[in-house]
């Protein structure tokens, strides 16, 4: 038996370290899933290290964001709930604008720290935070801040209620989309330069013309250095836990990055790189910066027990320019239609790959549907901890697929929601949009609709998966039942088994189109919705 001991405790600390892995979560900005190599064969960007992600893991195929924009995509990851719950019910919100997650919500992060992990977000928040305004002074709540808002907040005081109170031990990063005031970092609850010159950046490297919206920058600036700090501070935490996670107390890291969002800026290393555009080299130095963080994984004999998903908040922009990349034959929303905004697959199918090799093995595919709102429901059952009925309200966990034992009562659907605020339900191959167009940015954008469009599309994806033959009048049944389902999400305050909740807002499915000619602007320039 005295021989048996040693044994049985390496054992003991083998499950220990499989039950609690550390988890990272890397969210791209704006990623399209065609600019991911391995998934898209016939792509031109390299993604070695993305690539390696999924070689090493599983790669989701029908993976999808709650939204297909930056803040309600966010929320769905952090909360496990979806974002037209909230009293955000379309766009995103600003740089300054206050926090969205509500008080006394469960995120995935405040569940990690009380099952004793140690948890940071390094990046891209826009989430809100209270930033202390001046006497008399007033910031878009739900909406990006104008530019006669963009002076009303004190930058010296301590901000409140941002990532360290919602389960985060440490911040650093940006308050929202680089395109956004204000230009500077915060660490914590202060910025770490105030931003006391009034200026823009450059939104393309190497194009002349297009900035950023004008506000406070804080002096040397310019945005080039964005990714790569976020690099060095992702490398220097996963260093600074490694002693204490090989020791049995694992760490939460999630890593928005910033990039390739606008602005587009390649540092002048990765400019040229590509062949193809600026944003060509964006995505590559993305990747290259992924890889740094691998590569540091490996050093600190932390890759084993790491659970790694990479992913995006949302489809490609416009603003990566598709007419050139198309030209030289690279589509960043690969066979989907639509892009960046849209209800269609191309907003809001996004790449997803997991790996973690003491879990997970190596080189697996899976078509099951996926949303990033799983990520909560998932975590918390690799560790063993059960979520109560008032969190997690739309996350399902997809660990049975990573173990290649699927079961009854995984993902049965996902909603989906545009910029605009228009819904769509996805059930096995069919897909209902309530709306008549793209409810974003690609045309038919809204109040832009041919007349006598139906208002509503439904799809056949297994047939028709570039959303192309619309089938609503020809499946009356498919429409009454999917609309049904919808229905009973909103009404239920959740799609996952359990008590019913109270939605926070009452919740506009069938939100018409605005009258023809009266649709938004293109998304576009220095007020865009970005």
């Amino acid at each position: 038996m005295s021989r048996l001991l040693p044994l049985l405790c390496l054992l003991a600390l083998t499950a220990q370290a499989v039950a609690k892995p550390n988890f990272i979560f890397i969210l791209c900005d704006d990623l399209g899933y065609g600019d991911v190599q391995i998934l898209n064969p016939d792509g031109k960007i390299p993604t070695p290290n993305m690539d390696r992600i999924g070689r090493e893991g599983m790669i989701f195929t029908d993976a999808h964001t709650s939204s297909s924009v930056c803040t309600p995509t966010r929320y769905g990851v952090m909360t496990g709930r979806y974002n037209w719950r909230t009293k955000l019910q379309s766009s995103v919100l600003g740089g300054l604008s206050p926090r969205l997650i509500e008080q006394g919500r469960m995120t995935v992060a405040s569940m990690l720290k009380a099952q004793g992990y140690a948890t940071a977000v390094i990046g891209k928040w826009h989430l809100g935070m209270d930033w202390a305004r001046k006497d008399g002074g007033d910031v878009s709540e739900l909406s990006i801040e104008s530019r006669e808002q963009v002076w009303n907040v004190d930058y010296s005081k301590p901000i409140a209620n941002g990532p360290n109170s919602v389960g985060f031990d440490y911040y650093f990063g940006i308050s929202a989309s680089l395109d956004m005031v204000p230009y500077c970092f915060i660490e914590n609850d202060h910025v770490t330069a105030l931003p006391t010159e009034d200026r823009t950046l450059e939104m393309m490297t190497g194009r002349e013309g297009a900035t950023t919206r004008q506000g406070p920058a804080a002096p040397g600036f310019t945005g080039y250095e964005v990714l790569p700090t976020l690099r060095d501070k992702a490398v220097g935490f996963i260093k600074e836990r490694a002693a204490d996670a090989k020791a049995g107390k694992p760490f939460f890291l999630y890593l928005p990055l910033a990039s390739p969002h606008t602005p587009i800026l390649p540092n002048k290393e990765w400019q040229g790189k590509s062949g193809l555009n600026p944003y060509g080299d964006f995505v590559m130095e993305t990747d290259a910066a992924i890889g740094t963080l691998l590569k540091t994984l490996d050093d600190e004999g932390l890759t084993n027990d790491t659970f790694i998903v990479f992913t995006s908040d949302n489809g490609c922009s416009p603003s990566a320019k598709f007419d050139e990349l198309l030209a030289k034959g690279h589509n960043p929303s690969y066979e989907f239609r639509g892009n960046k905004a849209d209800i269609y697959d191309g907003g809001h199918r996004v790449a997803f790959m997991v790996r973690w090799p003491a879990g997970v093995k190596a080189g697996q595919k899976s078509d099951h549907l996926v949303c990033l709102t799983d990520f909560m429901a998932t975590a918390a059952e690799v560790i063993g901890y059960q979520v109560p009925e008032t969190a997690a309200e739309d996350s399902f966990s997809f660990l049975p697929l990573l173990q290649g034992k699927y079961r009854d009562g995984m993902r049965p659907a996902i909603v989906h929601h545009s910029i605009g605020g228009y819904f769509a339900i996805r059930q096995d191959k069919w897909k209902l949009e309530f709306c008549p167009g793209s409810g974003g940015w690609s045309a038919p954008r809204p109040g832009q609709e041919p007349a006598g469009s139906p208002p509503i599309q439904l799809y056949d994806l297994q047939a028709d998966l570039g959303e192309q033959h619309n089938l609503q009048s020809q499946e009356p049944e498919v429409v009454a039942r999917l609309t049904q389902l919808l229905e009973g999400y909103v009404a239920n305050g959740r799609s996952t088994p359990g008590t019913p909740q109270q939605n926070a807002v009452p919740v506009e499915i069938h939100k018409k189109s605005p009258p023809a000619g009266k649709g938004k602007g293109k998304g576009k320039g220095k007020q865009a919705a970005k």
